[in-house]
C-alpha cells in the first residue's frame, strides 16, 4: 500500500468522527442538556444542532410530553384510627429541562414521597366516611401542594387522582352489612308505600263504583217511575177518551183476580169485598145483552105472527106467542153462565194460593 494513502484515510476517519461529534439531531418533544467541560452550557431544541466535539457532551435527555406516574399503595391512618391503603395517579409535565436535571436528583421519587406526605396530612384530618366521600377535595389539596413544591423543579403537576381507597377487611364487611341494611330498609319502605298506594287506589275505585251503581240505580228507578207514570196516564186517558163503562171495568177486574195468587211472597189470599159487585155488574151486562137478543127475537116472532094473522084471518085455533117467557129464559141463562164463570175464576185463584202456601210452609219450618 502506498504510504501516502494511509495518512489520507486516517485524516478522513478523523473528519468523519469530528463531524459525527459535532452534529446532534434532537427528536420532537425531546430536550437535551449540553455540558461543556462539565458545566451546563445550553439545552438543545428539536431539530439539527451543532456542538463542539470533545468539549461538549449530552448530560440528560428529557421528554417534555405529559406523563403518567402511578404510585404503589401507601398506608394512611384516618382520624378515627383506621389504616387505609391509597393508590394515586399523577399527571405531570416537564416545563424546564435544566431545573428538572439540576434542581433535584430524582424528580419521580421526590414527587412520590411528597404525595405520600401530603396524603397523610390530609387524610389524618378526616374520618373514614369523609375520606371515601371527599375524593375531589383530597385531589384539589394534593394538586395545590405538589404544584407549589414541584414548580422550582421545572415540573408542572396537571392532575392528581386517587385511584383506590382500600379499608381493612373487617371495615369492608361492616360497610357491606350497613349497605345491605340500608337497602333492606329502602325496600321495606318502598313496599309499604306501594301497598298503601294500592289500598288507597282500591278504596277510591270501590267508592267510585258504589257511587256509580247508586247513581245508576237512582236513574233506573226514576226512569221506571216515569215510565209507569206515563203508562198509567196513557191508560187513564184511553179509558176516559173511549168512555169505558162499568161493564168493561168489571170484566177487567175479574180478569185480574187469578194473578193475585201468582206472587211467591203470598202465604194466604184474601178475596176482596168488591168481588160481589163485579160479579153483579158482569151478570147485569150479560143479562142486558140476552134481554136485548130476546126482545129482537120476540119482535121478529110477533111480526111473523101478525103476517100470518093478516093472511089467514079465518083460521081458528092458532097458537099464541109468548115473548116474555123467552126473554126471561135467555136472561136467566146468561146470568147463570156469568155467575158460573166468576165462581170458577174465584175457585181457581183460591186453589193456586193454597198450593203456593203449602209448598212454602215446609221450607220455612
Amino acid at each position: 500500500m502506498d504510504p501516502v494513502v494511509i495518512p489520507i484515510l486516517v485524516a478522513a476517519l478523523v473528519v468523519v468522527f469530528l463531524v459525527a461529534a459535532t452534529v446532534r439531531i434532537v427528536p420532537q418533544a425531546r430536550r437535551y442538556n449540553i455540558e461543556r467541560f462539565g458545566r451546563y452550557r445550553r439545552t438543545l431544541q428539536p431539530g439539527l444542532n451543532f456542538v463542539l466535539p470533545v468539549a461538549d457532551r449530552v448530560n440528560t435527555k428529557l421528554d417534555v410530553r405529559e406523563q403518567v406516574y402511578s404510585s404503589d399503595p401507601k398506608p394512611v391512618i384516618t382520624e378515627d384510627n383506621l389504616v387505609v391503603n391509597i393508590d394515586t395517579v399523577l399527571y405531570y409535565q416537564i416545563t424546564d429541562p435544566r431545573a428538572a436535571a439540576y434542581e433535584v436528583a430524582d424528580y419521580l421519587q421526590a414527587i412520590d414521597q411528597l404525595t405520600v406526605t401530603t396524603l397523610r396530612n390530609v387524610i389524618g384530618s378526616m374520618d373514614l366516611e369523609a375520606t371515601l366521600t371527599s375524593r375531589e377535595e383530597i385531589n384539589a389539596r394534593l394538586r395545590a401542594v405538589l404544584d407549589d413544591a414541584t414548580g422550582k423543579w421545572g415540573i408542572r403537576v396537571n392532575r392528581v387522582e386517587i385511584k383506590a381507597i382500600d379499608p381493612p377487611n373487617t371495615i369492608k364487611e361492616a360497610m357491606e352489612k350497613q349497605m345491605r341494611a340500608e337497602r333492606d330498609k329502602r325496600a321495606a319502605i318502598l313496599h309499604a308505600e306501594g301497598e298503601r298506594q294500592a289500598k288507597i287506589l282500591t278504596a277510591e275505585g270501590t267508592k267510585q263504583k258504589d257511587i256509580l251503581e247508586a247513581q245508576g240505580t237512582q236513574q233506573a228507578m226514576i226512569l221506571r217511575a216515569d215510565g209507569e207514570s206515563k203508562a198509567v196516564e196513557l191508560v187513564f186517558q184511553a179509558v176516559h177518551r173511549n168512555n169505558a163503562d162499568a161493564k168493561v171495568l168489571a170484566y177487567k177486574y175479574l180478569e185480574t183476580l187469578p194473578h193475585l195468587a201468582q206472587s211467591d211472597n203470598n202465604t194466604f189470599w184474601v178475596i176482596p169485598g168488591e168481588l160481589t159487585e163485579a160479579i153483579r155488574t158482569v151478570t147485569t151486562a150479560f143479562g142486558d145483552q140476552s134481554a136485548g137478543a130476546g126482545l129482537s127475537v120476540s119482535a121478529e116472532r110477533e111480526d111473523a105472527a101478525a103476517d100470518v094473522a093478516d093472511s089467514d084471518k079465518d083460521s081458528v085455533g092458532a097458537p099464541e106467542i109468548e115473548p116474555n117467557s123467552t126473554l126471561a129464559l135467555d136472561a136467566v141463562a146468561a146470568a147463570d153462565e156469568a155467575a158460573k164463570q166468576a165462581a170458577a175464576a174465584v175457585s181457581d185463584a183460591k186453589a193456586e194460593a193454597e198450593a203456593a202456601g203449602e209448598t212454602r210452609l215446609p221450607g220455612r219450618r
